[in-house]
């Protein structure tokens, strides 16, 4: 089965890549695409908070180097990993990579980068759970605890 990781550059986004590994079958995934998507005319930068330095270069290189940190997640676990950044929508690539990759499964983060945990949680999770052609794992930030 081809999984897709979709990746914001956010920390929840890692966190899902490895809930994933945490619980899926290793022999039983023969492929995980990484995607980041670019906006191509967006006014706010891909916010990349997993690189260890800051990427002074174009929104591209930091969805490259996001790319790259989940995709170090997978690192000898067993399946062939690619690394892939689009451009566009978010929601709309990350269906597209789905139906063009023959997809089993889209591993999504809900809520990297919402206003708020009431405003636009999961957005992007939310068309990408109704409108993808297989089963999407959306993967929650953990709950906060009360002081």
């Amino acid at each position: 089965m081809h999984v897709i990781v979709a990746t914001d550059g956010s920390r929840q986004s890692l966190a899902a890549a490895k809930h994933l590994k945490s619980f899926a079958d290793p022999t039983k995934v023969t492929e995980i695409s990484v995607v980041a998507v670019v906006r191509p005319l967006a006014s706010v930068a891909f916010a990349d908070d997993l690189s260890e330095g800051r990427i002074d270069g174009s929104f591209r290189d930091a969805a490259s180097s996001a790319v790259d940190t989940i995709a170090a997640v997978f690192d000898g676990w067993g399946p062939k990993v690619h690394k892939r950044v689009r451009s566009g929508s978010a929601a709309n690539e990350i269906i597209k990579a789905a139906r063009q990759y023959d997809a089993g499964l889209v591993v999504v983060a809900s809520g990297g980068r919402g206003l708020t945990d009431g405003v636009l949680v999961g957005s992007t999770a939310q068309r990408v759970q109704h409108y993808a052609p297989c089963p999407v794992l959306v993967v929650r930030p953990a709950p906060r605890k009360k002081k």
